[in-house]
């Protein structure tokens, strides 16, 4: 005599299909959740190295930036390696937090000798040719010689006759500290487009 299968129970090939089914929806809703971390994580790396700005206030960095012009700051540029002479940086003043981002260009760097002699930058005992300026009439501090300490700057403005610099003596040179990047890429502005800041 046979056994009838009873009618109200599942069989065993329904209950192992439903919970392979169920630990593949588990995979696939872990893999999702793993993918969206990613994509805030890296959203929120890019715009803490890119996406912070500033606006350059005067016109003491033309031609290279305009008044009210807005740079885009690399902050993640200057953790890997230091600053070089021809960058264009952003510093807060004194390291005052309340102070504006000051946008200026390195000349000097640690251990460099500088001196402003009959408008001309000395660095070292030699012109810095790759000067952006062609005269620096007002050599302020710079007049007499400076030697730049283990972290600090010497910068300058690009229009150096309405610059507020390493030559001013509220200002002077620039530590490591201070600086809040590389300002890597300027917006459109009134006299020039959107591009790399050089």
């Amino acid at each position: 005599m046979r056994r009838s299968k009873s009618s109200g129970a599942p069989s065993l090939s329904y209950i192992n299909h439903e919970r392979k089914f169920n630990v593949y929806m588990f995979y696939q809703i872990l893999q999702w959740i793993f993918l969206v971390f990613i994509a805030v994580f890296m959203g929120a790396a890019l715009v803490y190295a890119f996406g912070i700005r500033t606006s350059v206030v005067g016109d003491s960095m033309e031609p290279a930036l305009s008044n009210g012009q807005e740079v885009l700051i690399d902050k993640i540029a200057y953790q890997f390696s230091a600053p070089k002479q021809g960058d264009v940086i952003v510093f807060r003043p004194n390291g005052n937090e309340n102070a504006h981002l000051s946008v200026k260009r390195v000349v000097a760097t640690p251990g460099d000798t500088i001196q402003i002699v009959q408008g001309k930058v000395v660095i070292n005992g030699s012109v810095y040719v790759k000067d952006k300026a062609d005269d620096t009439r007002d050599p302020g501090i710079a007049e007499s010689e400076i030697v730049l300490g283990a972290d600090e700057y010497f910068v300058l403005g690009d229009n150096r006759r309405s610059s507020e610099d390493s030559r001013s003596a509220n200002i002077g040179n620039i530590s490591r500290g201070m600086i809040e990047g590389k300002a890597w890429y300027h917006l459109k502005g009134k006299n020039s487009a959107a591009g790399r800041v050089e």
